[in-house]
């Protein structure tokens, strides 16, 4: 198929056929990053920009090496330091940057739907790096083809995702995924950190983690939310860890190959022990690597879907 769109703001509205062009375009370019010179001219001549109203390390550095890997032009943008501080609004920010020429806009927001928001008032490409509650589309991707890499497939694998459901825009994103792809897919925290009617996703829901990896072959290890809990309804950090930390003694109850995911930053201690997290069944800094090529993907698709559109419109 030939991909049309020029933005990439979820992977709830991407068909299958959509989600497997993303995936395979990634793989196509996995191999630029093992090169001497880690370069291909796919974006040459333009220009993206990093525009991120929350703190990040693994994202915005992997969307720039990915950009750069493309021979795109990169400009990081720090709204602590830019005109954001004086009132400008973010419709004013992204115009105002469309102006400047640029072609993509990698942002991350804390509010959910600020992308799609962006995405309507620009001509440019806007990826979503992460609103709110709501998506973290290429987190998830990296997630699911990190599996694919490690398992050959999707389609009828199991999938436990485990920790902050509630708060995690990475659950969202991997479930909208991994569903479309085939995958099954279970969902298991504390009763108060389970979304309401998240069964309509198309997931099971369990409160005991025994039962979540019993017959999983892969788990995903959510990074507890504390900083979200104005109410003070969380369990504590020892009291969390204790009822549904990873550690090497449930893992070994699990299949002997399950493979442990994490998106970052990791809790150790809190949702995850340090030996699970650095062992033989962890693919956590595998998922980091593979960011790079899934991100390569996505700016180098949007570039075309927006070209497409353009022929299209003119």
């Amino acid at each position: 198929m030939v991909w049309t769109r020029k933005d990439l703001l979820g992977l709830e509205d991407l068909s299958k056929e959509e989600l497997e062009l993303i995936l395979a375009t990634a793989d196509s370019f996995k191999e630029v990053s093992s090169r001497e010179i880690k370069k291909v001219p796919a974006l040459r001549g333009k220009t993206v920009v990093n525009l991120f109203y929350e703190p990040s390390t693994r994202t915005r550095v992997s969307f720039e090496i990915a950009a750069k890997r493309l021979s795109a032009d990169v400009i990081n943008i720090a709204t602590e330091t830019s005109s954001v501080q004086k009132g400008e609004t973010l419709i004013d920010t992204g115009t105002n940057i469309q102006a400047l020429k640029a072609d993509i806009i990698v942002m991350r927001h804390n509010y959910s739907g600020a992308a799609a928001m962006l995405a309507r008032h620009l001509n440019i490409s806007v990826v979503n790096a992460g609103d709110g509650w709501h998506e973290h589309p290429t987190q998830a991707l990296l997630d699911i083809f990190t599996l694919k890499e490690k398992l050959g497939r999707i389609d009828g694998l199991k999938v436990s995702i485990i920790g902050d459901i509630a708060h995690s825009r990475v659950a969202r994103s991997n479930i909208w995924g991994l569903t479309k792809l085939g995958a099954e897919v279970t969902v298991c925290a504390p009763p108060m950190l389970i979304p309401p009617a998240i069964e309509q996703m198309g997931v099971v829901v369990t409160h005991g983690i025994d039962e979540a990896l019993q017959h999983a072959d892969a788990v995903n290890v959510l990074r507890m939310q504390f900083e979200r809990d104005t109410e003070g309804a969380f369990p504590r950090q020892l009291e969390y860890f204790k009822s549904f930390g990873i550690t090497q003694e449930r893992l070994s109850k699990a299949k002997k190959d399950i493979i442990v995911m994490h998106p970052g930053p990791l809790n150790r201690g809190v949702e995850i022990s340090s030996e699970v997290a650095d062992g033989i069944n962890s693919v956590i800094l595998e998922q980091v690597t593979n960011g790079i090529a899934v991100r390569m993907a996505v700016l180098f698709l949007v570039s075309q879907g927006h070209d497409k559109k353009y022929e299209t419109t003119n």
